[in-house]
């Protein structure tokens, strides 16, 4: 396979990328190592926000479609204390400039805008070198491609990411465990009805219990612990409700509405590590190779910003290309310096917000985030 712009992820960022590339009539190659798009499950619910993810997918030409996909009022926020105290509430907004989105629906749509041939899936990249100006990858199933262009839109553990830094993500010291509860369960109504309408977070030092209330009434989302990646990896999920267990007892205490979240779960209790990339990483111009959202910025979800970076990054690329053909790498400079500094700043604010989550102040902490947000009328 031969293209002059290979893209490595379909996530978000690289499909905005393509998309905006296309109506601009350039073409390149996406390289996906799920084996189609429906091979897994997307995630929850983004907000995108109006200068930025909003402002990507107008310049894609997909702002009217992203729209018709909008849930308008799911932005809906309560904070509570460990007794279940209602510290902070603030109701869904059918007006917000920061609609909420299915991941799942938006990716659709994204890969739904290209011409069928754009994405190869099941392309798992397993090296890439450059030789006489141009770049090899070979994937795991024994195809390769060549490319004058290499965009690393491929994620936390980006296989590109090492063509121009050595920096790995580190253990942010939080971690994520999946949990779940179904609405149908008489006994978890108590629990269900406590998240009101959109999003509850109940927080104290150090843990926290975070759930959605989606349309079908399910409640969907985190338990939350600061604990070493070394206390976390041990506990075995092999025996799901044993393991849950373990993470309930450092519940012990809680209003039994927020502790029946972990011990009544009905999700397969998957960890979530938090990682994180330095907030201020930079790398040096390599001709040919550059990245795109969390393989060039990753972080902590705590600024909201992850996609809605992803889907600016892809669209920023994409228009340096166009204004500056046939001059690849005044494209990717150009590129570069817009991004490391907008990067640097979202990533500050998401470790700082990480901290006001799970530190010693929470759960005031995060009362006064969000009611200093409401101030700035966001």
């Amino acid at each position: 396979m031969q293209s002059d712009i290979a893209i490595v992820g379909a996530g978000l960022g690289g499909l905005v990328l393509a998309r905006v590339l296309h109506i601009n009539g350039i073409a390149a190659t996406i390289y996906e190592a799920e084996a189609g798009p429906t091979a897994r499950t997307q995630g929850g619910l983004l907000d995108l926000h109006e200068h930025t993810g909003q402002r990507a997918l107008r310049d894609a030409g997909l702002l009217d479609a992203f729209r018709s996909l909008a849930l308008p009022g799911e932005d809906a926020k309560r904070v509570v204390d460990r007794h279940g105290t209602v510290l902070f509430d603030r109701p869904g907004d059918p007006a917000s400039a920061r609609p909420e989105v299915e991941r799942g629906a938006l990716r659709a749509m994204l890969i739904g805008s290209l011409p069928a041939a754009t994405i190869q899936w099941g392309c798992k990249l397993a090296s890439i070198a450059g030789a006489g100006g141009r770049h090899q990858l070979l994937f795991a199933d024994g195809r390769s491609a060549t490319a004058d262009l290499v965009v690393g839109a491929d994620g936390a553990w980006s296989r590109v990411r090492p063509l121009l830094t050595p920096i790995r993500p580190a253990y942010a010291g939080t971690c994520f465990i999946e949990i779940a509860l179904h609405a149908h369960n008489r006994r978890d109504r108590a629990a269900i009805e406590a998240i009101g309408s959109g999003t509850l977070m109940a927080v104290a030092p150090g843990k926290g219990i975070m759930v959605h209330r989606g349309a079908d009434g399910h409640a969907r989302g985190y338990a939350a612990l600061n604990k070493p990646a070394e206390w976390m990896r041990a506990i075995d999920f092999s025996d799901a409700r044993a393991g849950l267990a373990l993470v309930a007892r450092e519940f012990a205490g809680w209003a039994p509405s927020l502790s029946a979240f972990v011990s009544d779960s009905q999700a397969v209790p998957v960890l979530r590590p938090i990682h994180a990339l330095p907030v201020d990483m930079r790398w040096g111009r390599v001709p040919g190779v550059t990245l795109l959202g969390d393989a060039a910025h990753l972080m902590s979800p705590f600024a909201g910003e992850g996609a809605n970076l992803a889907l600016v990054d892809g669209a920023a690329l994409a228009g340096a290309i166009v204004r500056h053909p046939g001059a690849a790498d005044a494209a990717l400079a150009a590129y570069e310096c817009a991004l490391f500094p907008r990067s640097a700043e979202v990533a500050g604010l998401s470790a700082r917000n990480l901290a006001r989550f799970f530190g010693e102040g929470a759960p005031g902490s995060v009362v006064a985030l969000f009611e200093h947000a409401g101030r700035k009328g966001v």
